[in-house]
């Protein structure tokens, strides 16, 4: 039954006639849990409260299926004012954006042009940038992307899916950049070709990706809400005299917020990935696909109302 869940709402966060209903609409039918409202006023918010909590934040203007070159500049532009509310309102915060939105399906010197914009804002108000990693037809464009602009910036960084098989290769070739990494599980749906099908063997994979990067002595993100890669990475920084400094929790707004509050409680590194942004509906797919907590939480939410 879980896996049933997970494909149909892994298959509803494609469809393109549902994002253009769930823009109409707004937000509704419990995404303002995962969701911090349709504009930049209301990230701030939400940062600000994070931030006083202990806690740092990666902020992302949620996007996908961008079809036009003007889109794809506007999401630019929205990109830049959330840098410039995060200076301006000094939150510590990161900013994370996905290729689609930058018009990666259209050209690849539009997301040159896109990036060096952002990248060049990031830099003047100092404010990090990471690079989603989308689906596996994607990877290796943005992989290429990420080191076409790490050549010219030193505030960016990417993100690396444990269920790929070819991660663990990935992440040695881009050992040469230093790379600040987010690693994750991924939340995409992919064919056994490329992906293991088995969580087992995505959470071995999981642990092997986070030693490789942390023994190369690059910042590493870890982004989950799994227990068990959370004391796994506990107990290897530990055995290896890794620094606190040297790497990170990540964990999705609105999921586990006691967790959050434990690690910070207990002197690590905790940052937030906060999503705002009135295209919210494949995000928010995404997240009923990865627990089935998510959808009971959601439909009691629908209840009550």
């Amino acid at each position: 039954m879980e896996q049933l869940l997970r494909n149909f709402f892994l298959f509803l966060s494609k469809n393109k006639f549902f994002t253009k209903l769930a823009k109409k609409y707004g937000l509704r039918f419990g995404a303002g849990r995962f969701v911090a409202g349709e504009t930049i006023p209301d990230a701030v918010q939400t940062i600000r409260k994070l931030n006083e909590n202990g806690m740092s934040v990666t902020i992302d203007h949620l996007g996908e299926f961008i079809d036009s070159e003007a889109e794809a500049r506007q999401a630019a532009d929205e990109c830049i004012e959330a840098i410039k509310a995060i200076s301006k309102n000094n939150l510590n915060s990161q900013l994370s954006l996905k290729m689609t939105s930058m018009g990666l399906d259209i050209s690849h010197d539009l997301v040159m042009d896109n990036m060096r914009r952002i990248l060049q804002a990031g830099k003047e108000y100092g404010v990090f940038v990471t690079i989603d990693m989308e689906d596996f037809e994607r990877c290796q464009k943005t992989i290429d992307i990420f080191k076409e602009l790490r050549e010219e910036f030193d505030n960016v960084g990417t993100v690396l899916q444990a269920y790929l098989y070819r991660t663990a290769e990935d992440i040695k070739d881009l050992d040469q950049y230093n790379p600040n990494l987010r690693l994750v599980k991924g939340a995409y749906k992919e064919s056994p070709k490329v992906a293991f099908p088995e969580k087992k063997d995505v959470d071995e994979n999981f642990k092997e990706i986070i030693k490789i990067h942390l023994l190369n002595g690059n910042y590493t993100a870890v982004a989950t809400h799994d227990d068990a890669m959370i004391d796994y990475t506990k107990q290897l920084v530990k055995e290896h005299n890794i620094p606190n400094d040297q790497f990170e929790f990540q964990m999705l707004y609105g999921i586990r917020v006691e967790r959050q509050e434990d690690l910070v409680k207990e002197g690590y590194n905790m940052r937030v990935y906060v999503p705002y942004g009135n295209d919210w509906y494949g995000y928010f797919m995404r997240r009923l696909a990865e627990r089935p907590a998510n959808v009971a939480f959601v439909l009691k939410g629908v209840l009550k109302k």
